[in-house]
């Protein structure tokens, strides 16, 4: 049962990234002069768009197993974009007045991220 649920995760995941890069490259074509990543931007709103009607209609409409549910979220949207998941547990954070830590999340991955970024940037040129 669990090499069945990590086969569809993953089976999921590929339709996922095809998506994403399908999505991505379509939006960029059509921006071919931009430096401004057009491509991204649009796979990360679509994504957080797409995974609030999935998650709300999961939970609100339809009866799905938790192999569904994962093979959906965290195979296909985890890798179509691990962004909606950010914002998803961020808004979490929001609703339940955790401001400090909704703020701590949102400084953690993005400034840190970004350092994170660099530094291995660094470590791959020393290697």
């Amino acid at each position: 049962m669990v090499l069945q649920k990590l086969l569809l995760i993953g089976l999921a995941g590929g339709l996922g990234s095809l998506a994403r890069y399908g999505l991505s490259g379509f939006v960029a074509n059509r921006f071919p002069e931009s430096s401004f990543p057009w491509g991204t931007a649009c796979v990360n709103l679509v994504g957080c768009l797409v995974f609030g009607i999935l998650w709300s209609v999961m939970e609100s409409r339809l009866s799905l197993s938790g192999e569904v549910r994962a093979m959906i979220l965290v195979g296909f949207m985890g890798a179509f974009t691990t962004f909606s998941t950010f914002i998803y547990e961020t808004s979490g954070l929001i609703q339940n007045s955790l401001w400090m830590l909704a703020a701590g999340n949102l400084l953690l991955q993005n400034v840190v991220g970004i350092v994170a970024l660099f530094v291995g940037l660094a470590v791959g040129r020393l290697i």
